[in-house]
């Protein structure tokens, strides 16, 4: 490995990287200290570069949020509403076919589906949910609902989280988003998270999934009250999963977004916090093929940016993306195909459009 190191306590974490071994907590702690971001930079490029080469991937996809009513009150979220609240919904099958067909196009590939933790409907509300998109839209692909989404479903309906699955399969789900997983260490989730999954009922929900056949995403909700620590301890949970399962796709960290859009820049993550975060995604997780630098939160430039930094992936056009937005993401909601192109290809990158799954649709 050619990196030239500026700062020589990255040594030992370069030698390791070179003979493919695992970095620890550790290691981690040393790269979030350095004052040597470019060598973090360096070394994240070169394994992005020996698993990916100069490929980097996107999706033609459509979020949809069939819901925002929720029982829960997670203190980062602007989106969620309760019962009767103004500005609460919930889609019927007529709202939800329209929200679709005025935003459809023929390239779409996957319906990107999370919402409210909504106990006022049954379960087969989200059964329903993906019956009527798979018969009105067999060509896409269905992620839908997070591992907090499915303990939640097991709840309402007394269904174990298997048997849940079991039935979101048979209605056609193809794959679980990476949502809902915020920090994975209970002091944060007692604090920012305390009625939804455990850490351990989120990674069983995914697990339980793997088990099942499905490939699924994972998330890392950074920048509020965790360590870094936390963060590397995340990481190592969802890499002790994909040890015994090799069911992760994806990883995904995610720039918390201030609550208000008039919060003010002080309560944002900083580009360098963002890009460290996804070069030490890529060094820590050796057992994933993906980290994704999410356009959303980050904004288009950075991302950009993060495509040296260890990304494979900027994720897709989402042609409107609200959970982020409600709390203040400065973004556009949607990209089009030729936006993305032109960002990948501004970094010197190889554009290359994907199904969910990771299978080439076409290079550009």
């Amino acid at each position: 490995m050619s990196t030239l190191l500026l700062d020589n306590n990255l040594q030992e974490i370069k030698e390791k990287i070179a003979n493919g071994e695992r970095l620890t907590i550790e290691d981690g702690l040393k790269l979030y200290d350095t004052p040597d971001l470019l060598s973090v930079a360096q070394l994240a490029n070169h394994v992005n570069t020996e698993k990916n080469g100069d490929n980097v991937y996107f999706i033609q996809n459509m979020y949809i949020n069939p819901t925002n009513v929720c029982e829960a009150s997670c203190s980062f979220c602007g989106f969620k509403r309760k019962p009767g609240e103004e500005g609460a919904y919930t889609m019927d099958e007529e709202d939800l076919l329209k929200y679709v067909s005025d935003r459809w196009n023929d390239n779409i590939r996957e319906f990107h589906i999370v919402g409210g933790h909504n106990n006022e409907v049954p379960f087969d509300y989200y059964l329903d949910t993906i019956r009527i998109l798979k018969k009105h839209y067999p060509q896409c692909t269905v992620k839908a609902y997070t591992g907090a989404e499915i303990e939640f479903f097991s709840r309402i309906s007394g269904l174990s989280m298997k048997e849940v699955l079991e039935e979101l399969i048979k209605a056609g789900l193809d794959t679980l988003p990476g949502g809902g997983a915020e920090i994975l260490t209970e002091r944060y989730r007692a604090k920012m998270s305390p009625e939804k999954a455990s850490t351990d009922q989120w990674l069983e929900a995914h697990e339980i999934a793997h088990g099942l056949g499905l490939k699924t995403h994972a998330t890392m909700l950074y920048g509020s009250i965790e360590s870094k620590e936390e963060r590397l301890i995340h990481m190592d949970r969802v890499r002790q999963l994909q040890d015994k399962t090799n069911g992760y796709m994806v990883f995904i960290p995610l720039a918390m977004q201030p609550k208000s859009i008039n919060a003010g820049l002080k309560r944002r993550t900083t580009a360098y916090d963002d890009l460290r975060t996804i070069a030490i995604s890529r060094l820590m997780l050796d057992n994933f093929d993906h980290i994704k630098a999410y356009w959303i939160n980050i904004g288009p430039q950075l991302t950009q940016m993060a495509l040296t930094f260890g990304s494979s992936d900027i994720h897709g056009t989402l042609i409107e993306e609200r959970i982020s937005h409600s709390v203040g993401a400065l973004t556009s909601q949607g990209l089009t195909r030729e936006e993305l192109i032109y960002m990948i290809k501004g970094a010197n990158k190889t554009p290359v459009e994907r199904d969910t799954f990771y299978n080439v649709i076409k290079k550009y």
